[in-house]
């Protein structure tokens, strides 16, 4: 990711936090209650997460379980849903490349707690189904590792990245339920010739206030 893109992604993320805390900050008692997929929400979150690294001379992945935690504001206005949402993510995923830089040697990633901020826009499909799309910034911590036999080298980082998904969402019970698909690109892991990305699917179980 070059300087460019990663000050418009910094751009990006602190204009949804502004927006995610002025939404939080609002009564929950101005929404109107017969309006659906409005207003403030949380939900615990379960599922897919897979991991790909491709390399200058190949690639693999591999998958393990995701988990986590999301914090929202939605508004309905006339059917079409605007809004702005926070995460809080982590998998079990940890992945190897063989044969990077020279034959024989090894690089891994295992990853670590996985943010994200962005926006989402949506509308009825039917009454009481919103389909929708979303996109934002995400900011994932790995845990990486080269070696090639004569040196180990292991350490911390942080990628930024962007993500794109889609997905259902609808009401059981008074409780929100969603189910979505995410895709998450980090570019070039900077020094490695590494380049991540990660395909998830996610059920979403929470409250809307």
């Amino acid at each position: 990711m070059n300087d460019k893109q990663e000050f418009t992604m910094k751009k990006f993320i602190a204009i949804s936090a502004l927006a995610l805390a002025a939404s939080a900050a609002a009564p929950a008692m101005a929404q109107d209650a017969n309006v659906p997929f409005d207003g403030p929400y949380v939900a615990a979150m379960a599922g897919w997460d897979k991991v790909r690294i491709d390399t200058p001379i190949g690639g693999g992945s591999d998958d393990g379980i995701l988990f986590g935690g999301v914090v929202g504001f939605d508004k309905n206005i006339k059917g079409v849903v605007l809004g702005v949402e926070g995460e809080y993510a982590d998998s079990n995923v940890k992945e190897s490349a063989d044969d990077v830089f020279v034959v024989g040697d090894r690089a891994s990633l295992k990853t670590g707690r996985d943010l994200y901020a962005g926006v989402r826009l949506g509308g009825e499909l039917v009454p009481g189904l919103l389909v929708y799309a979303k996109g934002g910034y995400t900011n994932a911590k790995v845990k990486a590792s080269y070696d090639d036999g004569d040196v180990i080298v292991s350490g911390s980082d942080k990628l930024d990245g962007y993500r794109l998904g889609a997905g259902v969402e609808t009401n059981v019970s008074g409780f929100l339920a969603r189910v979505e698909y995410r895709y998450s690109d980090y570019g070039h892991y900077e020094g490695t010739g590494l380049q991540p990305d990660r395909h998830q699917v996610a059920a979403m179980l929470g409250y809307r206030f």
